[in-house]
């Protein structure tokens, strides 16, 4: 498979073409400071006059590529991804996986501590080799060809494998992820019992929700009907997006005030607070919006919401028999569940009911997410095997 390293370097006429698309942005009419009806305008105005004066996108490029990235073949999709080797004696190879609408950048915060974690305080047997890919159809990663099965999520699960155990040489993995991150990693744990030896998630994913509630005992019940309600009242994004990606992509794709409107109306939501940039600032919002607006993959980003739709990868019916640790923040999507309704569809060894943050959670609270990923698979490296596999010789030679 081949294999190199990946550089970032955008053309200076996108960027020049981004400014004036900036400068001759359509304001709707009149303003409005809250954000009850999506994002708030008086907002969107301010954060498009920084994008356009004061942001600076070479720096973020510069602190980006400060990464070791790569790009790899793998079954006919250039699969972007960061590779961190990990400090200490025995290095945990740990797949991190984002979600939508995020990017890798969603672990920016955390590679450091997971790699090296006696720089930050940590025990040096702790430490991870990080590899965070652009999922399939995001960022720098291409569009994945056409699956025979119409299941997307489940072929990006299989090159996501492959990456990990063909072409960097890891038998056995640990993986951890939320929103479509979390039903990827449950998607590799299933498929891959033999490669994964436990999952960290975020979330359940959103196939567990697909659920007869009459079913239920009364506490699931009553958990499954507040989660349904929230989304009835803050779902029209995925509404959108599962019946008509094409539609939405044009705008998004044509407008960057479009497209960081829709964006930043998800971290808006999902967020612990109702102050946005108490959580997260402009440059990282703008950072993560800047990567979709720059390899043009708002649309095929969102398309998998539309395949699941139509042929869901994962059920309700299945179950995880991999060790699962679940780290729940109160503000993310549905809140917390009750755990008999998580072991419905996990075999759950670890949980933690956070104190504070949402659905972006290492990027929102890069700590607590960190901690909790490294006390989880502490317990599974003395019977994890020989973990630290030697690399391919393709990824040795760079």
């Amino acid at each position: 498979m081949a294999l190199e390293p990946f550089h970032i370097n955008v053309e200076p006429r996108v960027l020049d073409d981004l400014q004036t698309r900036l400068q001759r942005a359509r304001w709707t009419l009149g303003e409005e400071a809250g954000w009850e009806r999506g994002t708030s305008r008086t907002y969107l105005r301010e954060l498009a006059s920084y994008w356009r004066a004061g942001y600076d996108w070479r720096h973020h490029e510069g602190r980006l590529n400060a990464l070791p990235q790569f790009k790899a073949g793998v079954d006919g999709t250039d699969v972007h991804f960061v590779h961190v080797k990990g400090h200490g004696s025995r290095p945990l190879p740990l797949l991190l996986l984002h979600g939508w609408p995020d990017s890798f950048y969603r672990y920016h915060k955390v590679i450091p501590a997971l790699s090296d974690p006696a720089s930050a305080g940590g025990e040096p047997n702790d430490s991870f080799d990080v590899v965070v890919p652009s999922l399939p159809g995001f960022v720098f990663t291409g569009p994945p060809p056409p699956s025979p099965a119409g299941q997307p999520t489940r072929q990006s699960a299989q090159l996501l494998w492959r990456l990990m155990t063909d072409v960097l040489g890891y038998s056995r993995f640990a993986v951890a992820g939320g929103d479509g991150g979390s039903v990827l990693a449950q998607i590799l744990a299933v498929d891959h019992p033999e490669a994964v030896i436990g999952i960290h998630l975020t979330d359940l994913g959103w196939h567990v929700y697909n659920v007869e509630p009459s079913s239920l005992p009364k506490a699931e019940q009553k958990y499954l009907d507040t989660a349904r309600k929230q989304f009835m009242a803050d779902g029209a994004y995925a509404l959108v997006q599962r019946t008509r990606p094409r539609s939405l992509a044009a705008g998004l794709n044509d407008s960057p005030v479009g497209l960081a409107s829709w964006i930043v109306d998800r971290f808006h939501s999902w967020s612990d607070s109702g102050d946005l940039e108490s959580r997260f600032g402009k440059d990282d919002l703008l950072t993560n919006i800047m990567l979709y607006w720059v390899t043009q993959t708002i649309g095929s980003s969102i398309f998998t919401y539309y395949a699941e739709s139509r042929s869901p990868s994962l059920t309700a019916a299945d179950h995880v028999d991999r060790p699962v640790g679940l780290a729940l923040f109160p503000k993310d999507i549905g809140g917390i569940p009750p755990r008999r309704f998580a072991e419905r569809t996990l075999n759950v060894q670890g949980w933690t009911e956070m104190p504070r943050g949402g659905h972006f959670a290492a990027l929102e609270e890069p700590e607590l997410f960190t901690r909790d990923v490294v006390t989880f698979f502490r317990g599974l490296r003395t019977t994890g095997g020989d973990l630290n596999q030697e690399k391919s010789d393709a990824f040795a030679a760079l």
